[in-house]
């Protein structure tokens, strides 16, 4: 369950958790049982406000965060494989993430081969977490359209990992 979310429609062309709300309009949805920080940003360009809350996980569940920053980034439940290589060593694939804004996509050759990918960034920090595979060129890798890569040098273990 998340408290606090922001819903846009990304660069990347899909309405997802947290993209870039800089960009484009954005509609919060929001818990009112539940505190978030708040932030405004002005558009130049039509003068409307724009509301970006950042989203917290559940205390009861394992999370993972930003290095950087400490805003959370994915649920372990929402954790589909950890065996994946980033630029910067190794790297998770993950079903969702929140906090998370997108790059425009461009094609990639990566380990697997061909893919359509948008890099993923922190929404608090800035910093480039990772990417998203938008579309996958081979049959056999159609599973990880409109997942997430997030690399494990930019993520740490939060909320009971004993």
């Amino acid at each position: 369950m998340i408290s606090k979310v922001v819903l846009g429609l990304a660069s990347c062309g899909n309405v997802c958790k947290g993209c870039d709300s800089s960009a484009w309009p954005a509609v919060a949805a929001s818990n009112s049982s539940s505190t978030s920080s708040t932030t405004a940003a002005t558009s130049s360009s039509n003068s409307t406000m724009v509301k970006t809350f950042q989203a917290y996980l559940p205390q009861c569940h394992r999370t993972y965060s930003c290095i950087h920053c400490r805003a959370h980034l994915a649920n372990h439940d929402e954790l589909i494989s950890k065996s994946f290589q980033g630029s910067q060593g190794r790297a998770y694939l993950f079903n969702s993430v929140v906090n998370v804004g997108c790059g425009p996509a461009e094609e990639r050759v990566l380990l697997t081969g061909l893919h359509a990918v948008a890099d993923i960034y922190c929404e608090c920090c800035k910093t480039t977490l990772g990417w998203k595979y938008e579309h996958a060129f081979e049959s056999s890798q159609k599973y990880k359209e409109g997942k997430f890569i997030i690399e494990l040098a930019h993520m740490i273990k939060e909320n009971g990992w004993d």
